[in-house]
């Protein structure tokens, strides 16, 4: 999970989660909220990509993508969809 608290407050939310490959390399698409402290409400939805490494029986992790807007996740998906459709 990538929820985080601060003082009993949710500061990151996560909303959904989607795994995307398992096993000793993991790598999760979670779409999650932060918390605008200033205006007291939570973020439009955001996008993650986080990478894990099993070690030991834990998952630690290794690496992540923050998808910054939903332009760019758009651009993403509309990439991924043309390049798939040229194979």
């Amino acid at each position: 999970t990538i929820n985080y608290e601060e003082d009993g407050t949710p500061i990151v939310k996560e909303l959904d989660k989607e795994i995307l490959s398992k096993g000793a390399w993991t790598t999760i698409l979670y779409r999650y909220q932060d918390f605008d402290r200033s205006k007291g409400e939570y973020s439009a939805d955001k996008y993650t990509i986080r990478r894990y490494q099993k070690r030991n029986g834990q998952y630690i992790p290794k690496s992540k993508f923050n998808i910054s807007s939903a332009a760019q996740a758009r651009k993403i998906i509309d990439t991924l969809s043309r390049w798939m459709t040229e194979e």
